[in-house]
């Protein structure tokens, strides 16, 4: 009896053990030493103890790895990096990816490895990186840069809710990357958290596959900065109804919410650019904003671009140059939302020339809906492409004050589709594109003139003539945010360029 006495206590004690080891084992990882070292992926093998091995020229990391603040790691040769389920990387210091070609992705592409987490004072910078079948990169620092990358494919996570979730901070860049069917949006933010990332260049296609009730950029307030969205293609996948294309929001209207989204093509998405709460400003132009109705339901969406603000403090924003066809609504302007759609008035100016073209529903054409007591000025707009509408047929696609007295007045005329040559226009202000620039400018104007370049503290740099036309100038300067000064007969225009 007391031999199987003995035995059971043995077999008992065997098996926490075993318990216990599994549990260490489940909760393994190597920190790096804290003592300002910059590793590659070799040396990493060399001294993690096997959390990180190397084998037939592939690496495989299989406990957890925290980057101590004081140290590096840098992949500058191409190489694949495989991480194994429920694995992730902590970056307290530096992670670098710049290489020809870098491969991150899962041991088992049906498992996906944890996120990838930049904290506070972190920095990444990730180019030529291919970044796969994980949780997402969660940024919390506004030195975080991404070029020439690829995420796709990447599953939720407990602190992510896109492939690129920013968390704190601004200034982060993301440009020329591809972001393709993800579980949820590419790139999101907290709707209490203040971020401006500039994201530039990319093509989203097909993400938010969870077909939640979102877009595939879904950012929240930007704070005292900028949020910039220019020159990306945003194109859906039409079976999932319910993904949007661009949608800033500041719900708990305790922040700011400042945008520039410039220079997009948004496409077969549930609606295309949306902008949500008040105290939000900023410019919506030169976007191509087309067939955004996948999910068909009017009262529901499917808006080319939509404001929609409530309380005291109101919307502003600025919208030019825009070509929005074929959603189920052209512009929708709900609540205390103001938008100014083209004004002559010299201190309000701003050129319209937006094209409108078979956006409607239920077999009506729906290119403005006012659902506003405000009025909007809308001058020089093109109501309907690819005719010359009487005042009546533009009436007819535009609905406010004259179709409910609840609501605020449009005045839309004059209106054409070449509205920048209507004698009516008396004012014209020059328009530099695209900004933000990497140096190469290009220049608007209906007028001989002058441009003067300025730094932001004043002092004078460069000038360069203008002929009437469009103008295109090299500029040699550093990455900076700039003045520019146009000056066309007894005209004085400002604007801020930022050079990247």
């Amino acid at each position: 009896m007391l031999t199987n006495h003995i035995l059971k206590m043995k077999q008992k004690l065997f098996f926490m053990l075993a318990v216990f080891l599994s549990m260490t084992a489940a909760k393994a990882q190597y920190t790096t030493p804290n003592t300002g070292v910059t590793w590659s992926l070799d040396d990493l093998v060399a001294n993690s103890s096997g959390a990180l091995t190397l084998s037939a020229g592939i690496y495989t990391l299989s406990q957890n790895l925290t980057i101590a603040a004081n140290d590096a790691i840098v992949i500058n040769t191409d190489a694949t990096l495989k991480i194994n389920a429920d694995i992730g990387i902590l970056v307290n210091g530096d992670f670098t990816s710049d290489a020809g070609a870098i491969t991150i992705t899962a041991t088992n592409t049906a498992t996906p490895y944890n996120a990838i987490t930049f904290k506070t004072g972190s920095s990444g910078y990730f180019r030529n990186t291919t970044i796969s079948y994980g949780k997402g990169i969660r940024v919390a620092t506004p030195d975080f840069e991404m070029q020439s990358c690829v995420m796709s494919y990447h599953m939720n996570g407990s602190t992510t809710s896109s492939a690129i979730n920013f968390s704190t901070g601004g200034n982060a860049l993301i440009n020329n990357s591809r972001f393709l069917f993800n579980y949820y949006p590419a790139f999101s933010s907290g709707a209490n958290q203040s971020v401006a990332p500039t994201l530039t260049n990319n093509y989203l296609e097909g993400n938010n596959q969870s077909n939640g009730n979102r877009p595939q950029i879904n950012m929240g307030p930007s704070g005292a900065d900028t949020l910039r969205i220019v020159g990306n293609t945003i194109k859906g996948d039409r079976t999932k109804i319910r993904t949007g294309g661009i949608g800033a929001s500041n719900l708990l209207g305790g922040g700011q919410l400042k945008v520039i989204i410039d220079n997009n093509i948004v496409t077969d998405n549930r609606y295309g650019i949306t902008v949500v709460g008040a105290a939000s400003s900023g410019y919506i132009r030169g976007n191509i904003i087309e067939d955004n109705n996948s999910q068909n339901i009017p009262a529901e969406g499917g808006s080319g671009i939509s404001l929609s603000a409530s309380g005291a403090s109101t919307m502003n924003i600025i919208a030019s140059r825009n070509q929005i066809r074929r959603n189920l609504w052209g512009i929708t302007v709900i609540g205390t939302a103001r938008i100014n759609l083209g004004d002559t008035n010299e201190a309000t100016f701003n050129e319209g020339g937006n094209i409108f073209s078979e956006n409607g529903n239920t077999g009506a054409a729906y290119a403005l809906y006012n659902n506003t007591a405000f009025p909007i000025m809308a001058k020089n707009n093109c109501w309907i492409e690819g005719q010359t509408p009487t005042e009546a047929q533009v009436e007819a696609v535009i609905s406010h004050q004259v179709d409910d007295n609840t609501l605020g007045l449009v005045t839309f005329t004059p209106f054409g589709c070449d509205a920048l040559s209507n004698p009516d226009f008396t004012v014209v202000k020059p328009i530099i594109y695209p900004n933000p620039s990497k140096g190469n400018i290009a220049i608007d104007t209906p007028e001989n003139g002058t441009l003067k370049i300025f730094s932001i503290n004043g002092m004078f740099i460069s000038s360069f003539d203008l002929n009437a036309g469009t103008n295109t100038i090299k500029l040699d300067l550093p990455a900076g945010i700039y003045v520019t000064k146009t000056e066309t007969k007894d005209k004085n225009f400002s604007n801020k360029l930022v050079i990247q």
